[in-house]
């Protein structure tokens, strides 16, 4: 998360409010369509689970494409583990679907066997300017030495603009499209689609049940991008943290941050403090059953830059 990554007072608060989260063990892939699996429904919000990431695969004949490599080389080498325990083939590609850590430094563990990188060229600009100082500053979020041990920055070797296809073999089934439509959650947010299985791996772009982060969100852009994905032939949306998702979802995302966004400039101007104004905008939002502290650190980010 961004900003390089803000304050250590901004990241604790952060941290603290998800350490406390419901937490379960993770379970694995699970089966979203006949050569698709994924993390759906983490309850574990915890740091040391990537803050419940989902992170999934699809399965080629030629090989797997990884989308998203969660928090940490040690995560990413959970994920490695689960994806070997459904599928023995070469893994060729993995795509971050934004530069955000929760999802995106795990990926040396698959750049290590041979993998390209993929993701969209601000991605790629965010982490060559800012990884580093990410890296060294990723415990303020919650990470011990040993949490973050061996994890290191890689570069994505392989960039796009707007559209991308990707074959991992001659079938139908085999095609990922990656799409990127405007700034919204991230200025990079990519959303990736497989048209045959009608699934749709959204990123940060979606949230369900989960109040989002939305410190460095393009508002407009992100109404966009949830009016495209409501466009979409979409059956199954896996979402960047919930459940496995549909199209209410998708308006119900769209219905809050514009909420938020509304709520939060007309109240923030005469707001006392930040805690304050978390519980009042606590009242008037959607509830949602994990992230509440991302409510109070959104404001504190993006509406009360004075009283950081």
């Amino acid at each position: 998360m961004r900003r390089s990554i803000l304050s250590t007072a901004l990241a604790l608060v952060l941290a603290l409010a998800l350490a406390t989260a419901a937490q379960a063990q993770p379970k694995g892939l699970t089966k979203i369509a006949e050569n698709v699996y994924s993390y759906v429904g983490v309850k574990d919000a915890s740091p040391k689970h990537s803050y419940a990431a989902n992170a999934g695969i699809v399965i080629g004949t030629d090989g797997v494409l990884v989308i998203d490599t969660l928090a940490t080389a040690k995560e990413g080498k959970r994920l490695l583990k689960d994806i070997r325990a459904v599928t023995k083939k070469p893994i060729k590609y993995v795509v971050t679907t934004h530069e955000h850590f929760d999802h995106a430094l795990g990926s040396s563990v698959f750049t290590d066997l041979g993998a390209t990188l993929v993701a969209h060229e601000l991605n790629r600009a965010y982490l060559a300017k800012n990884g580093e100082s990410m890296l060294k500053k990723i415990q303020a979020f919650g990470l011990s030495p040993q949490d973050i041990a061996g994890t290191r920055i890689v570069l994505p070797s392989l960039t796009f603009t707007e559209r991308l296809t990707i074959r991992l073999g001659s079938q139908d089934n085999e095609v990922v499209e990656l799409i990127h439509l405007t700034s919204s959650h991230s200025p990079g947010s990519t959303l990736v689609y497989l048209p045959r299985q009608k699934v749709l791996f959204a990123g940060d772009v979606l949230f369900t049940d989960f109040h989002p982060f939305m410190g460095e969100g393009d508002v407009p852009g992100w109404v966009k991008t949830l009016d495209f994905i409501d466009g979409l032939d979409a059956t199954a949306i896996i979402p960047g943290h919930g459940p496995l998702s549909t199209k209410k979802d998708v308006a119900d995302m769209r219905e809050y941050i514009q909420l938020f966004d509304a709520k939060a400039k007309e109240l923030a101007p005469t707001a006392k403090d930040p805690a304050s104004l978390a519980a009042e905008m606590k009242k008037l939002l959607p509830a949602r059953s994990l992230g509440e502290g991302m409510i109070q650190y959104n404001l504190m980010i993006k509406y009360l830059p004075a009283k950081k």
